[in-house]
């Protein structure tokens, strides 16, 4: 019997109420199925079963309050109610270790070279983090690894983690496909450590021992029997490589004798979700009558449906993330806008002047880091432009330093890393972080400190053509700036004769509660008169 501990669900959270359980004890559960409802302080949040078994116990009545790593239910693994007692000794019912260990001990048994195989477990790899979507494999079952060479890349609600090798060996087994979910504290993948595996290439691989679990036996055996595919590629696969599916989305087709690629998937790069399968099973004798296998290679693997079916994206990640705090922010926040231009002509021909003394220094000079230095003199004029407000909205909380973010549409989905500190920054300092930053965001890869503490935002949609924007504040921050494309246009000089000068159009967006339009109008003014006039900046640098 296995103990279920309540994992992180939230950051700062360490209890929760019950408010419904969705089983009783002695129920069977399947993997992935909801079990219990909790309430944190800030959201209603469903718990879902690690694997299928039977509930023995609920630790928590309903109405009750359950500690943060502490047992909410216990269960039996599917199997471990049949097991023999002789096949297994009683300490291995005890829950699997929690601890982010690289190998959890050999699983399988020795081999005849004398090798074994030893999990990796997914460490934390974030604040309150339980799970991530595996989103690429870097490597393949038999492969050989170094220490420290990535491995696989993983999915948080954040940002797009690359996890890498503990020590040098080959890869046995990937215990999670790409496009499926793995969890914090358990088996990512198995290995053989250097010279252990050496040993091993010259034994016959060993046959699946009589005592390994049933989830292993489950991993090890085909979901169904080979067939034939129209690009020649193995069973299970199609456009994308491996179709992704679901472990429970699996034990359905095995229950109606379906093999994976019969059905057509709806949903991220093919997945085959359990709606697919259900409606696979509804219209079985159409499928079957235009789903004819053939050996040309040109012809699509699963039936062309007579009408344009809607395709299904579960919003995970990054974009699930960014989803609840722009709501969250547009309907907590009394949002008011301020447009102006800014002549930029001057700016564009200073940093045509300086582009090749930072590229001497390694490092890219765009418009940005002018834009970042010349807000942080302008919040002397106006320091609540790089304030919060308190979580009651009592106080105003004047911040020391100034953290402007800058918008990033990296591959994760929306990003805003911060540069920390920019008064105290040069501006060859200024924009050597941004460009470390833009280019982590754009792989996925930024860290969590990057994207902590901002005060206040910049998003260049005027990189993407953009001309004007209403930008949404990205809490607890009281203001953010949307800076438009520039274009030369006619303007009037001094003496009213027509000219030709870079136009910017700017946006911003401020917190209604704590600013009003003159002052940002003001502090607009003032940041505005550094762009316009870059070298009046001088004056105030440290």
């Amino acid at each position: 019997m296995s103990d279920f501990m309540l994992p992180d669900i939230g950051e700062g959270i360490v209890e929760c109420e019950v408010v419904e359980w969705r089983v009783a004890e002695g129920d069977v559960i399947e993997e992935d199925q909801p079990v219990v409802e909790v309430m944190t302080d800030k959201a209603l949040v469903e718990i879902t079963a690690p694997e299928a078994g039977r509930v023995t116990r609920l630790y928590v009545e309903k109405g009750e309050i359950a500690k943060v790593h502490a047992p909410l239910f216990a269960y039996e693994a599917e199997g471990e109610e049949t097991a023999s007692p002789a096949a297994e000794p009683p300490a291995s019912s005890a829950r699997p270790s929690a601890t982010p260990e690289p190998s959890a001990g050999p699983r399988g048994g020795d081999t005849p070279g004398g090798g074994s195989d030893k999990d990796f477990i997914l460490p934390d790899i974030g604040e309150g983090i339980v799970e991530c979507e595996v989103v690429e494999w870097r490597v393949a079952e038999g492969e050989m690894i170094e220490e420290d060479q990535p491995v696989v890349d993983v999915m948080t609600d954040k940002a797009l983690v690359e996890i890498t090798a503990p020590e040098a060996g080959m890869v046995s087994r990937l215990h999670v496909a790409q496009g499926e979910i793995a969890r914090v504290h358990a088996p990512l993948y198995a290995y053989r450590p250097e010279g252990e595996a050496e040993a091993a290439e010259e034994a016959p691989r060993p046959r699946q021992e009589a005592s390994a679990s049933p989830a292993e036996a489950r991993r090890a055996a085909p979901t169904a029997a080979p067939r034939p595919v129209s690009d020649g590629g193995e069973p299970g696969r199609g456009p994308y490589g491996r179709i992704p599916a679901a472990p429970a989305v699996r034990r359905l087709l095995r229950e109606h004798g379906l093999a994976l690629d019969e059905v057509a998937g709806s949903g991220k790069q093919g997945r085959v979700l359990k709606e697919d399968v259900l409606r696979h099973l509804e219209h079985g004798d159409e499928a079957a009558s235009s789903a004819a296998w053939t050996e040309t290679a040109s012809q699509s693997p699963t039936p062309q449906p007579a009408e344009q079916e809607v395709r299904v994206e579960p919003l995970r990640g990054v974009r699930a993330v960014m989803a609840k705090r722009m709501v969250e922010s547009a309907t907590t926040i009394p949002h008011f806008q301020y447009g102006e231009e800014i002549d930029v002509t001057e700016l564009l021909a200073l940093r045509e002047r300086l582009k090749p003394l930072a590229a001497a220094e390694e490092t890219r000079l765009t418009l940005m880091p002018f834009f970042m230095k010349a807000m942080a003199l302008a919040v002397r004029e106006a320091p609540i432009l790089n304030a919060r407000l308190n979580d009651a909205a009592s106080e105003i909380h004047y911040l020391p330093s100034v953290n402007v973010g800058m918008a990033v549409d990296s591959r994760a989905g929306l990003l805003v890393p911060n540069v920390k500190g920019v008064e105290r920054l040069s501006l060859l300092g200024v924009a050597a972080e941004v460009q470390r930053l833009t280019e982590s965001a754009r792989a996925g890869k930024v860290s969590q400190e990057d994207l902590r503490g901002g005060t206040i935002s910049i998003s260049n949609i005027g990189a993407m053509g953009g001309t004007y924007a209403a930008p949404i504040i990205n809490a607890p921050e009281v203001a953010i700036v949307a800076i438009g494309k520039t274009q030369w246009l006619p303007r009037f000089d001094a003496e009213d004769r027509v000219v030709k000068r870079a136009i910017m159009t700017v946006t911003w967006a401020g917190d209604h509660r704590i600013i009003d339009g003159g002052t940002i109008a003001r502090f607009c003014n003032a940041w505005k008169g550094y762009l316009e006039a870059p070298e009046t900046m001088l004056l105030h640098l440290a």
